[in-house]
């Protein structure tokens, strides 16, 4: 019999949607901690739920399980997260979305004038980068990371 605030796994898993073999691997990896009882059996407490529901939202955002996992050892394992718990934790999100939401959309933006293009018009291309200039400030897709495109000299 189950105690108020424990459940199983398989409890878990109807409740998350995860298969049990994903919540173990979660607990590998020190994102939930269950306790055993006198069976041996795996219980967890019902914010655990929560807990396994954040870190399947996160990791659709691509946040990493390290990342997750950083966020997470803020909230008390004595007791049930409360909104001001969740709240504190989503405030590290909030800068690295912010972030992601800014990249995406100049991107978008700079791709808008691709479609159809043929890129027939190099000399006027958001993303062309002539003689590699773009080396000159660092490594990566620089200019859709926000860097300025440097224009051939008409």
């Amino acid at each position: 019999m189950e105690r108020r605030n424990e459940i199983s796994i398989g409890t878990l898993a109807d409740r998350t949607g995860l298969a049990v073999s994903a919540i173990r691997y979660y607990e590998t990896q020190g994102l939930v901690a269950p306790e055993r009882n006198a069976g041996g059996q795996r219980r967890f407490l019902r914010s655990d739920i929560r807990r396994l529901s954040f870190v399947m939202i996160a990791q659709k955002f691509g946040f990493t399980l390290d990342r997750i996992r950083e966020v997470m050892t803020r909230l008390p394992q004595s007791r049930t997260p409360t909104a001001t718990d969740w709240t504190e934790i989503s405030q590290d999100f909030r800068a690295e979305l912010d972030e992601q939401i800014e990249a995406l959309t100049r991107l978008r933006d700079k791709l808008d004038g691709c479609i159809g293009c043929g890129c027939l018009s190099l000399d006027r291309c958001a993303l062309y980068n002539p003689d590699d200039v773009a080396a000159d400030k660092g490594a990566g897709p620089r200019y859709l990371m926000g860097d300025e495109a440097v224009r051939p000299e008409d």
